[in-house]
């Protein structure tokens, strides 16, 4: 099993976090993993984007040409990441701020209202949170305690009171795909 991934968006809608919970969650888990950033000098409304390899092998290098699975947060990343993606690929977005639809007929297309649904819990940054739960039941390659310790490992001290916030979220990302 290999699970090569882009997620890309906006700086400040939180994709590099995605990402790097799916990293530490899957090193809990024995899996092999790279996570490589890469946005520009703007700190909130640039782009960002970052590539994560979830392997059970060694992987040989982070970089990668085709990936098998896109996070689309916002509209630019859909349009510069799809064709990347391998045939039977799945494309994850954002459909609260992506308007387009894969275009591609052998992708799996994942629609997730995440602002709808991180509104309805309280907080419109945790739309990151709903689309990593999302990811997580769709592919089924980590387990959702392993995030939900990952959650907690994330927010400590005066931030713990948080954890109850992005777990709700995480969890109402993983039903919108059952």
């Amino acid at each position: 099993m290999k699970k090569e991934i882009i997620i890309s968006g906006f700086g400040g809608q939180g994709g590099l976090a995605i990402g790097k919970n799916l990293v530490e969650a899957g090193m809990a888990e024995g899996l092999e993993v790279t996570w490589a950033p890469s946005y520009g000098p703007e700190m909130r409304g640039g782009t960002a984007n970052c590539s994560v390899v979830l392997s059970d092998k060694p992987v040989g290098s982070p970089v990668f040409a085709r990936y098998t699975e896109l996070i689309a947060l916002n509209e630019p990343s859909l349009v510069k990441f799809e064709a990347g993606v391998v045939p039977g690929g799945t494309v994850f977005i954002n459909s609260d701020v992506v308007t387009d639809k894969v275009s591609r007929p052998d992708l799996k297309a994942v629609y997730v209202p995440c602002s709808t649904i991180a509104e309805e819990v309280g907080n419109p940054k945790v739309s990151n949170m709903v689309m990593l739960g999302a990811y997580v039941a769709e592919t089924k390659i980590l387990k959702p305690e392993t995030i939900e310790s990952m959650i907690h490992s994330m927010f400590t001290g005066r931030k713990a009171k948080f954890v109850p916030l992005n777990i709700d979220a995480f969890h109402r990302g993983m039903e919108c795909v059952k």
